[in-house]
């Protein structure tokens, strides 16, 4: 009766909306674990410390918002599901009804950069979504099981920025582990004193001269591009200021943060993935999404 994909969606929303009810009438803990239907290299175990690789339980949540597959599923847990796009209603029903109003056949993902931070997964991944997207995913793990998910999703551009780079390209596996604390020092203070702040005499301190490659849509690579898109932003009024860090996670070299702010005259939120190199700021991916107004949210967490 309906096309493959479609019915595979459907049967999807489905099992969101069964699992938020079952979700609803008991405790996690009551409910019979369905995680040996899915097939997972990362085994459950409940209350680890977060030592086991949940990377690619995202990975298979995310994809089957292209496939329909309804068996990652059982990565999240029904009685708590925290959702932090505002877009999106609360629990897991909030997020199947999201997936029944997509156009059948439309939906793509490609997960191109995962990383683990503690009981946090944070991905990058290239959408289309309701048109083309650039999306970074943050999900929070507890008893081996997603009870939270933060997101922040951009539209893609048709052409590279001024350096020929995309959104997504660049280096995507983490090196040098024994160094996330470090890395994750190194670019909280970055974004503190350069962003926040406006420290512009510590900016030079950060980066290997004009080594520095850029993702930005607008910004050229180097240090020169910075300087040459903030004084383009100048001269057409555009302010851009962060307010608030409010996380960040790393995996070796690659650390992402989430803050808020203002960016043309307009309440959002930044997340800006960086990789670090020899103790300097060596790369950059970002998005810039809107925050709406308190009156537009579907659900009343907050976006962060």
């Amino acid at each position: 009766m309906f096309p493959d994909l479609t019915r595979r969606r459907l049967l999807l929303a489905a099992a969101l909306a069964n699992t938020a009810a079952l979700g609803a009438c008991a405790n996690s803990d009551a409910i019979p674990s369905t995680r040996s239907s899915v097939i997972s290299t990362t085994p459950y175990l409940k209350d680890s410390a977060m030592t086991i690789d949940r990377t690619h339980d995202v990975k298979a949540l995310l994809k089957s918002i292209e496939t329909g597959d309804s068996a990652p599923v059982a990565f999240i847990n029904p009685g708590k599901y925290i959702q932090h796009n505002l877009a999106v209603g609360e629990g897991l029903a909030g997020f199947g009804a999201v997936l029944q109003q997509l156009p059948k056949g439309s939906a793509r993902v490609n997960t191109v950069r995962v990383f683990q931070d503690g009981d946090h997964v944070f991905a990058h991944t290239d959408y289309n979504f309701f048109g083309p997207k650039v999306g970074f995913d943050v999900f929070r793990f507890e008893a081996g099981q997603i009870v939270e998910h933060w997101d922040n999703l951009q539209e893609k551009p048709t052409v590279p920025n001024p350096s020929g780079h995309t959104m997504l390209d660049g280096l995507s596996q983490a090196g040098d582990l024994d160094k996330t604390v470090d890395n994750k020092a190194l670019v909280r203070a970055f974004v503190d004193d350069i962003l926040v702040h406006g420290r512009m005499d510590k900016l030079a301190g950060y980066y290997d001269g004009d080594n520095y490659i850029q993702h930005n849509p607008q910004i050229g690579d180097g240090l020169s591009g910075l300087g040459a898109a903030l004084q383009a932003m100048a001269k057409q009024g555009v302010r851009m200021k962060y307010d608030h860090i409010h996380k960040v996670l790393g995996q070796g070299n690659f650390v992402l943060t989430m803050s808020e702010g203002q960016f043309a005259d307009k309440h959002v939120s930044f997340f800006d993935l960086f990789r670090v190199h020899n103790g300097k700021i060596a790369e950059h991916w970002d998005t810039i999404e809107a925050i709406p107004e308190r009156a537009a949210w579907k659900n009343a967490n907050g976006k962060f």
